[in-house]
């Protein structure tokens, strides 16, 4: 079995989100996923890693994960190179369940339960679908589309949005209601009157809902250790569960002493490339909840051992999600396959909205849980109409 084509696929619509397609002579296609600098991405595979990759055993998964992590620039980021081979992993792992006719979750190691407790994470819509991601100014606030327009919410009614989610058997929500005075003051300070603001959302969903439903603090890596201090310190009265990314991912000791500081859990993320950055962090116990993005830290591969990382440590994995469809079904099949995974990150205005302008199956999402796809590999397809998409680029590199 030989690799015979590498695919990529992007649209002007969905700017950031690439698709890779991987070919073989003996017919199953496997489809993966990246997220952010889609043409820069699709440059790498096509100008570097196709010539790596044509011709080669698509089942030789950690061979070619090392072939393609292997590159200079590529070691431990999360650059182009590290998404270009992050695709490319999540389908040769989709090629592997089709060939065996199983779900990729069965070929990862099986099922570790039925049922994988989710949380919402409260973005809109047209979150992240714009050209270029920067907080704030890309929020897309006031272009409802449905039912589900959680930015606006939580900044602005966050008891409904938490009496919504609560409803639907969602107990978990994460918001990050700090990001404009970060952006506004360059994350080097906080008045009175911002930190005040900023807490409402949080005095809201206290107050409507008690203790019913978890809050996540999204802080985007926004801010300079004392303020990041000064603002965990002042949240705990809410009790929330995680604060992520308070600080750049990029000191282990400046995180460590953010951990210190607080008695609230640390998650660090998704900005983290490889597992090398991870034992950094978590040899300093700088992290509590350990999060990756597989379209970013390396696909499947990485993220497996990520998370068997992380339970030698005794910490909890919770994989990431907000980006596009593909990368949600491979974060799922890495859920179920990992014994400590806590909860899996979602969107419901992502599921419930474009996700399913652009895939063929979404997974069951119930009663605050998400249920295994049982169809072979990743078991989901891109839709006919992507293929038709007049802002649809192609690029094709065969043997």
């Amino acid at each position: 079995m030989k690799i015979t084509a590498i695919e990529t696929l992007r649209t002007e619509e969905f700017a950031n989100v690439l698709w890779v397609r991987v070919h073989t002579d003996a017919g199953p296609v496997g489809l993966g996923e990246t997220f952010y600098g889609a043409a820069s991405v699709e440059a790498h595979l096509h100008d570097t890693l196709a010539m790596r990759l044509l011709g080669r055993n698509p089942l030789q998964i950690e061979a070619l994960h090392k072939e393609m992590t292997n590159l200079p620039m590529a070691q431990a980021s999360t650059g182009a190179e590290s998404r270009a081979a992050s695709a490319v992993d999540i389908a040769l792992w989709d090629i592997f369940g089709k060939v065996c006719g199983q779900p990729v979750h069965q070929m990862l190691g099986g099922l570790c339960r039925d049922r994988q407790r989710i949380y919402n994470t409260c973005a809109g819509y047209r979150y992240v679908r714009s050209h270029n991601i920067k907080p704030v100014s890309t929020w897309n606030l006031g272009e409802a589309a449905g039912p589900y327009e959680d930015l606006d919410g939580f900044m602005n009614r966050a008891d409904a949005v938490a009496e919504s989610l609560l409803e639907q058997g969602i107990t978990a929500m994460k918001i990050w209601p700090f990001d404009p005075p970060a952006i506004e003051n360059q994350g080097l300070f906080i008045t009175p009157e911002q930190m005040r603001k900023a807490c409402e959302p949080f005095e809201k969903i206290r107050k409507a809902v008690g203790d019913r439903i978890e809050i996540m603090v999204e802080m985007h890596s926004l801010w300079n250790l004392p303020t990041a201090i000064k603002i965990a310190r002042v949240l705990e009265q809410y009790e929330p569960s995680w604060y992520e990314d308070p600080i750049r991912m990029n000191s282990p000791q400046a995180l460590a002493e953010f951990a210190r500081s607080t008695k609230v859990s640390v998650t660090a993320s998704e900005t983290l490339g490889s597992r090398f950055p991870y034992k950094d962090m978590l040899d300093r116990d700088a992290m509590h909840v350990v999060m990756a993005d597989l379209c970013w830290t390396g696909g499947l591969t990485e993220g497996r051992k990520i998370a068997a990382m992380a339970e030698t440590y005794h910490r909890p994995f919770a994989p990431h999600d907000c980006i596009g469809p593909i990368g949600f079904v491979a974060a799922i099949h890495a859920s179920f396959s990992q014994p400590n995974t806590l909860i899996q990150e979602s969107v419901r205005a992502f599921y419930t909205g474009w996700y399913k302008e652009l895939v063929t199956e979404m997974p069951r999402i119930e009663g605050g849980y998400v249920y295994p796809l049982e169809a072979p590999g990743l078991g989901v397809e891109l839709l006919p109409a992507v293929f038709e998409r007049p802002d649809l680029t192609v690029r094709r590199t065969s043997l």
